[in-house]
């Protein structure tokens, strides 16, 4: 897989017997190593590879070509995204099968929830 958006910030892990929330309106934008995306880590269990994060996509940004190793869920909160197959605008939903390559992107910016099971 080719791989492109990392996450060195902590995330909240699994519950164990509790429920824990993260404000993301406190928390800052990390860089992703990817220019002009830019994520809000929710939630990662390494044991099961499952991710949410929140990524804001700068406007122009566009990422090359990728995949991922696990399913990739889209949901578009505010401005428009796209890939090489749709335009996606806020309320819209798009879901990807493992390792199927994709670019992405927004010309005008976007914020969008990703989880990755």
């Amino acid at each position: 897989m080719a791989e492109i958006f990392r996450n060195s910030a902590p995330a909240l892990p699994r519950p164990k017997a509790e429920t824990l929330v993260r404000r993301t309106q406190e928390a800052a934008w990390q860089e992703t190593g990817t220019e002009g995306f830019l994520i809000k880590p929710l939630y990662e269990d390494t044991a099961s590879a499952q991710r949410t994060w929140l990524m804001k996509v700068e406007p122009g940004a566009l990422a090359p070509s990728h995949a991922h190793d696990e399913t990739e869920q889209i949901y578009v909160i505010e401005g428009t995204f796209y890939d090489q197959e749709n335009t996606y605008g806020p309320g819209d939903f798009a879901i990807r099968a493992p390792g199927v390559m994709h670019t992405g992107g927004s010309k005008h910016g976007a914020i969008v929830m990703l989880v990755y099971s």
